[in-house]
């Protein structure tokens, strides 16, 4: 599996958060749909600090479980803190990857997976392969990712508008695509799974103080390819802070694609 670039911080986890508010709002009808209803079993796979784990938690309610999967520790560790303080007991966290959950065989409703397949390049369609081998038949397997080519800020600090192109040539020499939104539906049906939708949107939306767009969590990373120097961190750090501090706060345009398939 691919290094994540994404590090876990204080700001990351409230994009998370966010993301996850966003996600219980817009994409509800989707939900009820892929069948994550009360008493349901879901797998939410690289689930990161637990933000959209713990809104499926209360959604399938005390009857219905949540499996939440991430490799990485330190995302664990923030997702334990996330879980007691939503009090979602019918989560339980496990340690894995995309292509080795852990998860039996055929054992859940649904399974999650969002913004994971375009940091795993070469593996993206063994990792949907995995996730349908989790699926009961007529279960649902629910993707979400992004075009992050056409991520835009609205007014952002001219010091930053290198920052984006910087993130996506360390995915280019990574071999990740950041455009796998589009092929979501291919994957599902590639394997084996019936393509119920795949469709796409833009999420629009003002940026509250302290928020950073994801290409900020890959700062280290892209520090120690040699992509960014420390003076840029330093620039785009007092750029962010100048936007922090605007009296009209950014707007974000971030598009997304969602597909569902179904397991025969």
């Amino acid at each position: 599996m691919a290094d994540y670039a994404l590090a876990v911080s204080d700001e990351e986890v409230q994009r998370y958060r966010f993301m996850a508010e966003r996600a219980r709002i817009d994409e509800a009808g989707l939900w009820r749909r892929a069948g994550i209803d009360p008493g349901a079993v879901v797998a939410d796979v690289g689930c990161g600090p637990a933000a959209v784990s713990v809104v499926i938690a209360d959604l399938v309610g005390p009857a219905g479980h949540v499996i939440a999967v991430e490799r990485e520790e330190s995302a664990r560790a923030e997702a334990r803190q996330v879980v007691a303080a939503a009090g979602a007991n019918n989560v339980e966290l496990l340690a894995g990857t995309a292509t080795d959950t852990g998860i039996p065989a055929g054992s859940v409703d649904v399974v999650m997976m969002r913004h994971v397949l375009a940091h795993n390049g070469p593996d993206e369609q063994p990792i949907v392969d995995h996730l349908a081998h989790l699926v009961r038949p007529g279960g649902s397997v629910y993707l979400v990712d992004a075009d992050a080519t056409a991520f835009r800020i609205l007014d952002i600090d001219p010091d930053l508008e290198d920052l984006t192109e910087n993130y996506l040539e360390l995915h280019r020499r990574r071999g990740n695509d950041l455009q796998t939104g589009l092929r979501l539906g291919r994957l599902l049906g590639r394997a084996g799974l019936d393509v119920v939708l795949h469709e796409g949107r833009y999420t629009i939306a003002k940026m509250p103080p302290g928020m950073r767009p994801p290409a900020w969590a890959a700062r280290d990373a892209m520090l120690a390819e040699g992509i960014a120097s420390a003076d840029d961190l330093r620039r785009w750090e007092a750029a962010f802070a100048r936007m922090d501090a605007a009296p009209e706060p950014s707007t974000l345009f971030a598009p997304g694609f969602i597909a569902l398939g179904t397991a025969r």
